[in-house]
């Protein structure tokens, strides 16, 4: 520990019990008792540094402390005591208590938008910024009093599918179903309400996004995966995908390919990883196959 005399210690510089010197634990912001170790005063403000915070690397903020923002996924609740009411006798106490512990709708309401945004996303390994980009839309939504009557945890589940597909994180409406209380129909609801009184754009999900998560799911090659995306490029360039199901079509490309590269995968096994019925897969694959030219399909098996 580092220790360091000082001066002017409140109105002495004597211990009162042992009349000893006193020191100053810098480590702890505590001034103590050289010779009986009394603690005069403990854990002092450190008024030195007053300037502002600063998330900036800028000219401007040189002398300014920095440090990282706050999180706006952490709800704010304030500063409040918690007290455990089992131990109050006093009735009138266990009132005053229990009023003044209790948040205000608004607070509550985010912050169990918040959890349940933090679990789904731990489960779905979902990165920071789709969370952040989440909970700013929630929070617009509330604000806008649109949340009137629909589900916490179904609007918080409908703005990180609809931040998914924004963002093209490859995951499906099925596994965010999966992963939260609510009824499919509920969520659904919720997406929909959300998308009208914004009025925000339905944004599309790229199949060729799929074709990594995939492929590795199928234990299938890079080969395989390479000539996937060639053909699903070549297909968007040349026709729409407006309606279609992305992930038809990714398992589409996918079996187109590993017929060209002399790859034995079942349909029904493509079909039950990527979450699709096999009627749609042959669709989907007859559809690709027949709306490319065939000397790019011949390029890209010798390839």
């Amino acid at each position: 520990m580092i220790y360091k005399s000082i001066l002017n210690v409140g109105s002495t510089n004597f211990c009162p019990e042992c009349s000893g010197n006193i020191i100053w634990n810098k480590e702890k912001s505590e001034t103590v008792c050289e010779q009986c170790g009394l603690i005069n005063t403990e854990r002092e403000l450190d008024l030195a540094h007053k300037a502002k915070r600063a998330y900036s690397k800028s000219e401007k903020v040189v002398k300014t402390r920095t440090g990282n923002p706050i999180s706006p996924i952490l709800p704010d609740i304030s500063l409040c005591t918690l007290i455990d009411r089992r131990k109050i006798l006093n009735p009138d106490l266990k009132r005053a208590v229990k009023k003044d512990s209790h948040l205000s709708w608004e607070k509550r309401n985010i912050l169990i938008a918040s959890v349940e945004l933090r679990r789904i996303s731990y489960n779905l390994n979902l990165p920071e910024y789709i969370k952040t980009e989440s909970i700013n839309l929630y929070k617009k939504v509330f604000k806008k009093n649109l949340l009137r009557g629909r589900s916490i945890k179904g609007m918080i589940t409908a703005c990180i599918y609809f931040t998914c597909k924004k963002m093209n994180i490859p995951r499906t409406f099925q596994e965010i179903l999966h992963e939260t209380p609510e009824r499919p129909k509920v969520v659904k609801n919720c997406y929909s309400h959300l998308i009208h009184l914004l009025n925000l754009k339905v944004p599309g999900i790229n199949p060729i996004f799929f074709v990594s998560r995939f492929t590795a799911d199928l234990n299938l090659n890079i080969d395989i995966e390479k000539a996937a995306i060639k053909l699903l490029q070549v297909f968007l360039k040349e026709s729409s995908i407006s309606g279609k199901d992305p992930k038809g079509l990714c398992a589409g490309a996918i079996y187109l390919a590993s017929k060209f590269k002399d790859i034995k995968v079942s349909q029904k096994r493509i079909a039950k990883t990527t979450g699709v019925t096999e009627v749609t897969l042959r669709a989907r694959y007859k559809e690709i196959k027949n709306n490319l030219n065939l000397f790019s399909l011949l390029l890209g098996k010798n390839s």
